[in-house]
């Protein structure tokens, strides 16, 4: 009976330490990746479709790894990332591609195998992230492929530094691209990902502006008027 304690937990522990071993290789291997193909927020496809094996690789990992919710920072930076570089590899399966809407299914059809299971775009996006953890920061990280889409950072998302990463890039984004503020007319424009998902920017009372001053150096004064300009769907191409 002892004996077969001792095999049990030492068969655990083996266990814990390959998933170690995957998550930290998954999380290297995708920060080598972005480093490589991404700059200024754009993503270099034509270098990628010609020596794809890279985007692979990395891929073919993410296909074994498990995460937890319980464990919420390494699953919440591996499906960040795991949705990252999907996105690449489905506009690098179709390439070239205008914008990603030029291929039906891009978001709610086309499958991954990721985290063990085979998943859509949509389904990382709203079904394993924003429906578990209330964040609306999900929205500055999560890259479309598209120029309306926040910039695609040139790094992985890592759990010891994911909190500060959201911060940041949704910092960059709501005091950048994100918003168009007319002084004189007394208006701000806000990106349309602010109108599809308002109920993420309105938790607990708040209202849009609200959440824009949260992260915004120079605030937006609470009687502007708030509007939307449309999406640019053209691809995030280098």
């Amino acid at each position: 009976m002892k004996k077969h304690i001792i095999v049990l937990f030492a068969m655990g522990i083996l266990s814990v330490t390959s998933f170690a071993q995957n998550t930290n290789d998954f999380f290297s291997k995708a920060d080598a990746f972005f480093k490589t193909y991404v700059l200024n927020g754009k993503v270099n496809y034509a270098k990628i479709h010609s020596e794809p094996q890279t985007l692979i690789e990395v891929l073919k990992l993410a296909e074994g790894i498990s995460v937890s919710k319980t464990d919420a920072n390494v699953y919440q930076a591996f499906w960040i990332n795991a949705y990252n570089l999907s996105v690449i590899k489905g506009i690098i399966d179709n390439y070239p591609l205008n914008s990603p809407l030029d291929k039906k299914g891009f978001f709610d059809k086309t499958t991954y195998p990721l985290g063990g299971k085979n998943t859509t775009l949509n389904n990382i996006e709203h079904k394993l992230l924003r429906e578990v953890f209330n964040d609306a920061r999900f929205h500055f990280v999560l890259v479309c492929g598209a120029i309306g889409c926040p910039p695609l950072i040139s790094n992985a998302y890592l759990p010891n530094t994911l909190d500060s990463q959201m911060t940041k890039q949704t910092k960059i984004a709501l005091n950048g691209s994100f918003l168009k503020v007319n002084v004189k007319k007394k208006r701000v424009e806000a990106s349309q990902i602010m109108e599809w998902y308002k109920g993420d920017f309105t938790m607990n009372g708040k209202n849009e502006i609200d959440f824009i001053n949260l992260y915004r150096t120079e605030k937006i004064p609470a009687n502007y008027k708030l509007s939307y300009f449309s999406y640019n769907w053209k691809t995030n191409a280098l």
